[in-house]
């Protein structure tokens, strides 16, 4: 695999007397799909909201091709870099499909409005909204929103999309259409890194998955390692839940 885009350093995070994160280390190569499961509370999106610098790590190092980000004077080119895809879309309510997509491209990029509305439109294009450009996000169902916001997220051009629990506030009849541009997106060659509870999604799709229990990284390895063979007791019980798989 390619060069080492982001590397976590012994990395805590407390709120107040919680500790919420304990000595977590990993890192993402270019090119990887990186999957965190794990049971609810057990520190994932905290994890994933420290890689974008939403919650401040109590101590620890994250290194963004070799520079500790938490030094970074510049923490909203870091964030173009690092992009985020939240459950609940974030999307401004005001804007129509194709301004919440243009608007990262003018104010943080600088780009112009003729070539922040082309990329715009290549994007939502990628992701199967080239139809809803004009329309509110009231308008659009959860499925539809959550592929807006990969397209905004996208349009940025980051070297690393972050993808929180992106299913999570979808119907399930909209869920496959969110995770299909996912896997689309991988079988690109983007990097990314998934909170996920679809756990045959992350099995299929992700080279690399994290397993994480109270705080710690409990296992990781490569997605057949974890799926079809954990070395721990822990991976292996909850798994179990999960007949499907």
């Amino acid at each position: 695999m390619g060069e080492k885009i982001i590397e976590i350093n012994h990395l805590r995070k407390q709120f107040g007397e919680n500790e919420v994160l304990k000595d977590i280390n990993f890192s993402v190569k270019k090119g990887d799909v990186t999957c965190i499961i794990g049971s609810s509370g057990s520190g994932k999106s905290t994890l994933l909201r420290c890689v974008n610098l939403l919650e401040e790590p109590t101590s620890g190092e994250i290194l963004y091709k070799n520079q500790n980000v938490l030094d970074s004077k510049d923490i909203p080119k870091y964030r173009s870099k690092v992009g985020m895809v939240f459950q609940n879309f974030n999307l401004f309510d005001n804007m129509n499909v194709l301004q919440n997509c243009m608007i990262g491209l003018k104010k943080v990029l600088k780009e112009d409005r003729d070539q922040a509305e082309k990329e715009s439109l290549y994007y939502l294009e990628k992701v199967g909204m080239l139809p809803y450009i004009n329309a509110k996000p009231r308008q659009l169902s959860g499925g539809q929103k959550q592929r807006v916001a990969i397209a905004r997220a996208l349009a940025m051009k980051p070297d690393v999309l972050l993808f929180d629990e992106p299913t999570s506030a979808l119907d399930p009849q909209m869920v496959g259409e969110v995770l299909n541009v996912i896997k689309d997106l991988a079988k690109e060659g983007f990097t990314m890194i998934i909170v996920t509870h679809e756990m045959a999604f992350a099995r299929d799709v992700s080279n690399h998955v994290i397993y994480m229990k109270d705080g710690v990284i409990c296992e990781e390895g490569t997605s057949e390692e974890i799926f079809n063979n954990p070395k721990k007791e822990e991976t292996k019980k909850f798994l179990e839940r999960f007949t499907n798989l």
